[in-house]
């Protein structure tokens, strides 16, 4: 089997997924990523036991139309390259997860007769897997209504498939609230903007610690790589702050089991996450994604009063206060829980590879 995509943890967490699941019911069998070769995969694949070819593959600026001559000449390279992978690795199937790999790799399978499946993350589809569509003998998806998007017929409703590791800390409250140096008695806001950090949701909560530290809400904090410093120098003007902030969390599950309240982003992987976790949450999303797919993923789950939206540009005047009112709503908190646990979709991983395996029968 050949798994392309990734670019963010949020492709490249369920192509894993799918991959332990298939090679849990099949030991022997052969996996080959394949992904953009200066993106995280390159790193996160092989550190997760499977091998990795790189495309020379990347986005189209959609702002600078001069660039796309560069990107253009990339894509060539990379069908070559795609499908001189499969002639030499004949899969029995390949896989798309989304992101800028996908879509020559699983363009060259298509033309090479090797069935293709791919993975729909989001409530609205992106253009590549629109485009390989056409040629996909089924397309798993992770919301209700993508009949818009896909043929009818090719869709089969997974969900998206979730770290294994993260329901680990379930039932553990206090235990992870201890790790983080919290305390049982207070409520706690769990703020998490992905890997790399998240500008706008780490400023909004700089500019109200003066708001948190009044409030009796203690907070854990994942900044990103990119904004640790920044955080730094704003907690050090609040020696109290009850704020536990690193760049990173290595246990997410003590994260999730810690928090009453999640404050994220609206990428598709997180919002699967939060489903089966059942965490009440306020989603704030990207901007700066493609067809501006976060809004829409959040808004799937606002329609059925599930989550709390809070748009990028209203965040740093609106997120806190809107924050600490709802972690203090006992109530509100209750029916945001229970609205988003109806959501969840559990098995995804395994799910998808039973529908691999009729393929590939």
């Amino acid at each position: 089997m050949i798994i392309s995509g990734g670019g963010t943890g949020g492709h490249i967490f369920p192509a894993i997924s799918i991959a332990n699941a298939f090679r849990q019911r099949f030991p022997d069998a052969e996996i080959l990523f394949v992904g953009a070769e200066d993106r995280m995969e390159m790193e996160k694949v092989p550190a997760a036991g499977y091998s990795i070819v790189g495309l020379p593959v990347s986005g189209f600026d959609r702002s600078n139309i001069l660039k796309n001559f560069k990107v253009i000449g990339r894509l060539i390279k990379s069908l070559r390259l795609a499908g001189k992978t499969i002639r030499d690795f004949q899969p029995d199937i390949a896989v798309g997860v989304g992101g800028y790999a996908s879509g020559p790799t699983l363009w060259m399978a298509a033309r090479q007769s090797v069935p293709t499946l791919l993975q729909e993350q989001n409530s609205f589809a992106g253009v590549t897997n629109k485009l390989l569509a056409k040629k996909a003998r089924k397309i798993c998806v992770a919301y209700e209504g993508m009949e818009r998007f896909f043929p009818a017929e090719k869709i089969v409703l997974t969900g998206n498939p979730v770290r294994g590791d993260l329901t680990a800390g379930e039932n553990k409250r206090e235990e992870a609230l201890r790790y983080f140096g919290l305390r049982p008695d207070k409520k706690t806001v769990l703020v998490v903007g992905g890997s790399l950090g998240a500008r706008t949701i780490n400023q909004s909560i700089e500019k109200g610690l003066k708001e948190i530290v009044a409030s009796g809400v203690q907070f854990i904090w994942q900044t990103g790589r990119y904004y640790q410093e920044d955080a730094r120098k704003a907690l050090a003007e609040f020696p109290d702050a009850p704020v536990w902030c690193s760049d990173f969390i290595t246990r997410m599950d003590y994260a999730y089991a810690a928090a009453d309240l999640v404050i994220s982003r609206a990428g598709a992987s997180s919002i699967s996450e939060l489903c089966i976790l059942g965490k009440a949450v306020i989603l704030v999303p990207s901007p700066n994604v493609s067809e501006d797919h976060q809004t829409q993923n959040a808004l799937a789950l606002v329609r059925k009063e599930a989550a709390i939206l809070v748009t990028d540009k209203e965040a740093v005047q609106e997120l806190v206060p809107k924050a600490l009112e709802i972690v203090k709503d006992d109530i509100h908190l209750k029916q945001l829980t229970e609205n988003i646990s109806t959501l969840a979709q559990r098995n995804s991983a395994e799910r998808i590879v039973d529908e691999i395996c009729r393929i590939i029968e």
